[in-house]
């Protein structure tokens, strides 16, 4: 700014701006990097999102089938369920009730899904239409759930759901 190189020596100026120089470019480089990253924590979120929303059809399909090899595979084994009379059953229970064959399930539907991520953990609210015929006699159910998932030795699974009835 009107100075000569002379000035600017003699009064360390140009020494100063050049030490500013580097702190200035690691924290132009590390904002940048950052803004990459964001994205990229998105896509994985949406990713494992988009995973527990197919387990989660995956195991309403396998509970209508009575596939309980697949069951037993999506349950962690500290899992609980809180159904809509306040029972609670542990995962041998839950496992028991699914393989009943007095149990027939024609219809087992989910709508309305919606998974939070929380790192290893996501949480899933919904609305679950059941019918069938339990023991001769016909059932229906209409409920609002919820399902936590966790991430569980590199895999997926349910540790607690729980059903509930809609006031009407």
């Amino acid at each position: 700014m009107g100075c000569s190189d002379k000035e600017l020596a003699a009064t360390g100026q140009l020494c100063d701006i050049e030490t500013m120089r580097p702190p200035l470019i690691s924290a132009v480089i590390v904002c940048l990097l950052a803004g990459l990253a964001a994205p990229l924590v998105a896509q994985e979120k949406a990713g494992a999102a988009a995973e527990i929303r197919s387990l989660e059809l995956k195991w309403t399909e396998s509970y209508k089938q009575r596939q309980i090899d697949i069951l037993s595979s999506l349950l962690a084994d500290d899992f609980v369920i809180t159904i809509e009379d306040g029972s609670t059953y542990s995962k041998p229970g839950y496992i028991s009730h699914s393989a009943d064959a007095s149990v027939h399930v024609e219809v087992a539907e989910m709508s309305d899904l919606k998974v939070r991520m929380h790192g290893d953990t996501a949480v899933v609210t919904g609305a679950y239409h059941e019918r069938g015929e339990s023991n001769g006699k016909r059932y229906e159910y209409h409920d609002r759930l919820t399902d936590v998932w966790m991430k569980v030795g590199g895999r997926w699974q349910v540790v607690a759901s729980h059903y509930s009835v809609p006031m009407k």
